[in-house]
């Protein structure tokens, strides 16, 4: 699994372009999907070194926000790390929530939590409870702790996803309306009609 780039989604630790991957729809990758641009990091050590790898700054504890372009059915969450101290130790997910914070985030019901792997420096996969992760467009993880204290910056060298994709699609609005009015269209009431209807 670690040499199947097609699992790649925002942050890997190699170089070289997606374009050149193939498409990822046997794979189940979701990393097409993923809307990069509004991809986010709490604690990172150094901005935007995410395209490589993230590393904890100030403790460590790092949160992720990863949006998707579509809703996703949640299969599985890929990790690589370093192994070691560094390796995060434990993983909570928020579904559809973009405003978890580390103000905010105890006082959250996580979706699912893992104890996770910490000497391999291969690609681990964590299934989810797919039941829970229909319907995902936004996913917040929190990885709380690494394997040695806050003194050890948390690094992960690899974040994937695996699942299902489906398109939003936004119903049509009909409008009825007139743009102008067609005399011909209405019944036009003259005074024979007037009257007939004074008389009845």
């Amino acid at each position: 699994m670690a040499g199947n780039h097609d699992d790649h989604a925002q942050y890997h630790d190699h170089g070289h372009d997606h374009e050149d991957l193939p498409e990822a729809g046997g794979q189940d990758s979701l990393y097409a999907k993923i809307d990069r641009d509004n991809v986010r990091c709490l604690n990172e050590a150094e901005p935007e070194s995410g395209k490589k790898y993230i590393e904890s700054d100030s403790d460590d504890q790092l949160i992720f926000h990863i949006p998707f372009t579509g809703n996703v059915k949640l299969r599985s969450i890929c990790i690589r790390s370093t192994g070691g101290a560094a390796a995060p130790a434990h993983l909570k997910v928020f579904i559809n929530r973009d405003d978890v914070d580390f103000d905010s985030v105890e006082s959250f019901q996580s979706t699912q939590e893992w104890e996770l792997v910490q000497s391999s420096t291969e690609v681990v996969e964590y299934g989810t409870r797919i039941p829970k992760f229909t319907n995902v467009r936004h996913l917040a993880l929190y990885f709380p702790s690494n394997f040695d204290s806050e003194d050890t910056p948390t690094r992960i060298d690899f974040l994937g996803f695996k699942g299902e994709w489906t398109e939003i699609k936004k119903d049509p609005i009909i409008t009825v309306y007139e743009a102008s009015a067609n005399p011909a269209d209405h019944k036009k009431i003259g005074v024979e009609d007037r009257l007939r209807h004074g008389v009845e």
